[in-house]
């Protein structure tokens, strides 16, 4: 409740925690009267006074004509409450804390991981017998700036194969995939920077950028990669210094970028940007080992020159053993080295890295990840049809991986369908936090791997009964 106990003052406190969290920015412009009363689930007039009133105190400004921005110096950043609260504003945080929090009686069919079932948990009990063998220095010393050798020379080999000619000496391990984008914004980017990312996108790549501070613009994203048309305009428009992306199996829709749009996209930064000096193309790929067959990949058709490679093993190995890597230009590397040390005294865990190295090696972890696709095409097909017969529509079947962005029918706002459904203890993935100009009110993001449980159709059937269509 806000502080003047009424949904107006609901409506206030939603905008003062955005602007707290990064969210809104000085000069950015806030979400339409109609849009977030939508939102919100209250009517425009609330909306109005509202504003009228964080108007009055200075908080946002009125600009005839063209609507109400955020006026002022920012606020401490707080990126998250100190307690887990379902009644806060559904954003880039949203699907993320109730899902990591959830109990263990809560389904989760907007989360982004596999259950703990579908890992390779015999070939990880295996490494771990294995790393209680090691020497005590692997269970008790810091490890190398860089990360595992081993590890590294395991990726570069990997790399080789897809035709990216990087040694071991151009891959830097890192706690996570998270912190791989964090180190790199914090290399490339200062505060009020514009970065580029697809819409939707994941929504992480959001919460992070905010909380560097940087101009977030999106580009559409169509069933064959981010419209390249657009992609070259917000080039000319925004001269941005990163572009960050998923090449396969994009997150949340599951499309595959085309060759086709490959390179239409690397053409289009070269012209703009010949010398690659001022924009980085930062492609995550950590869905790459859902994939039937390998799909083109900038950083194969650019050679490292200005896109740099992400990833991390949370997805297909395990999200509690965290290691990542990058793969850039051996300057970036070198740069990027020192920041880990400043932030994180080193890569990650050399018991982790070691953990992965041996799950990686281990004989039955490629027959895992061919059983886990077809499992995954399986699961994928049947999710489609039961989501299909309640109303729900697939934007397209991905060729791999565990997501479906689907429509809602008669034009209903996910996040009132994904606030009820959390009254009845299931988490959604709704559209628009996904979706930096919020224009995927009418998309949810299910996982086929968590949608085992038969209620969770119940459950969708009923919120969506609940809710009224525009």
């Amino acid at each position: 409740m806000g502080r003047t106990g009424t949904r107006t003052g609901e409506v206030m406190e939603a905008i003062r925690r955005r602007m707290a969290n990064r969210q809104l920015s000085p000069g950015e412009k806030l979400p339409s009267i109609r849009s977030f009363a939508a939102t919100m689930g209250v009517s425009p007039s609330t909306v109005v006074e509202a504003y009228d009133r964080l108007a009055a105190d200075g908080a946002i400004q009125s600009r005839p004509g063209s609507g109400f921005y955020v006026s002022g110096a920012m606020p401490p950043l707080a990126l998250a409450e100190a307690e887990p609260q379902r009644d806060r504003a559904i954003d880039p945080f949203w699907v993320s804390r109730q899902s990591l929090d959830a109990g263990a009686d809560m389904l989760k069919p907007g989360c982004g991981w596999l259950p703990a079932d579908w890992m390779p948990n015999a070939a990880i009990r295996r490494a771990i017998r294995q790393l209680a063998r090691a020497d005590d220095g692997l269970l008790a010393d810091y490890g190398g700036t860089r990360g595992s050798l081993p590890l590294r020379r395991l990726l570069a080999r990997q790399f080789a194969d897809e035709g990216i000619a990087a040694g071991a000496d151009q891959i830097l391990l890192t706690a996570s995939g998270t912190q791989a984008i964090d180190l790199i914004c914090r290399l490339l980017l200062r505060p009020g920077d514009t970065v580029l990312i697809d819409d939707p996108c994941y929504f992480n790549f959001q919460a992070l950028l905010r909380a560097h501070r940087a101009r977030i613009v999106g580009v559409p994203y169509t069933r064959n990669g981010p419209d390249a048309e657009l992609f070259a305009q917000a080039l000319a428009a925004h001269r941005p210094r990163l572009y960050i992306t998923n090449s396969a199996l994009h997150n949340p829709t599951g499309a595959t970028m085309t060759p086709q749009t490959a390179h239409r996209l690397l053409c289009a930064a070269a012209a703009h940007d010949p010398k690659a000096q001022d924009l980085t193309i930062v492609e995550d790929d950590i869905f790459a080992g859902f994939e039937p067959e390998p799909s083109p990949r900038l950083a194969a058709l650019d050679g490292l020159a200005r896109v740099i490679r992400i990833g991390s093993f949370s997805k297909t190995l395990s999200a509690s053993i965290r290691c990542g890597y990058i793969a850039a230009r051996p300057e970036w590397v070198e740069a990027l080295v020192d920041l880990q040390v400043a932030t994180n005294f080193g890569g990650p865990s050399p018991a982790a890295a070691e953990l992965v190295l041996a799950t990686l090696n281990d004989g039955n972890y490629r027959k895992h990840l061919d059983g886990l696709r077809r499992r995954l095409a399986r699961v994928r097909r049947e999710t489609a049809t039961r989501l299909e017969a309640i109303g729900l529509t697939p934007w397209l079947m991905p060729r791999g991986g565990f997501y479906l962005w689907c429509s809602l029918p008669d034009g209903r706002n996910a996040a009132d369908v994904a606030r009820a459904a959390l009254r009845e203890d299931v988490v959604l993935a709704p559209g628009d936090v996904f979706s930096v100009s919020h224009s995927a009110s009418g998309f949810l993001r299910f996982n086929v791997t968590q949608m085992g449980d038969p209620r969770i159709y119940g459950v969708l059937e009923r919120a969506m009964a609940n809710t009224s269509p525009p």
